[in-house]
């Protein structure tokens, strides 16, 4: 995997791409392609390639600046873990944490 970082950023913000920068990211980061091989692929030259990446990786990061849903969704994997660690540490409290975790989750069932 080229970089983690993007790929989650693509996964969240994918849809605010162009369609070409879309195809672009997914030849590269998921079909890991090369910049040479893209350019072929897509009949443009590498530089273009080079320049399309380096603009939606300043877009993706521009996104996660301003709305921040990889972070919430990392600090609620996060919180959901230590949740699952405290309901180890204490299985009396096990269906409280079962509807925090629904909750966390985006479950309906936590009510």
């Amino acid at each position: 995997m080229k970089d983690l970082k993007y790929l989650q950023l693509f996964d969240a913000y994918g849809a605010l791409l162009t369609a070409h920068q879309r195809e672009v990211c997914e030849l590269y980061y998921m079909c890991d392609l090369s910049l040479t091989e893209i350019a072929e692929q897509k009949g443009i030259s590498k530089q273009s390639v080079s320049d399309t990446l380096a603009k939606t990786r300043a877009l993706l990061d521009e996104y996660e600046e301003k709305l921040h849903v990889q972070r919430m969704a990392s600090a609620a994997e996060e919180a959901g873990r230590r949740l699952a660690e405290f309901s180890a540490r204490h299985p009396d409290l096990a269906a409280e944490t079962e509807k925090i975790a629904a909750a966390l989750q985006g479950n309906g069932a936590a009510r």
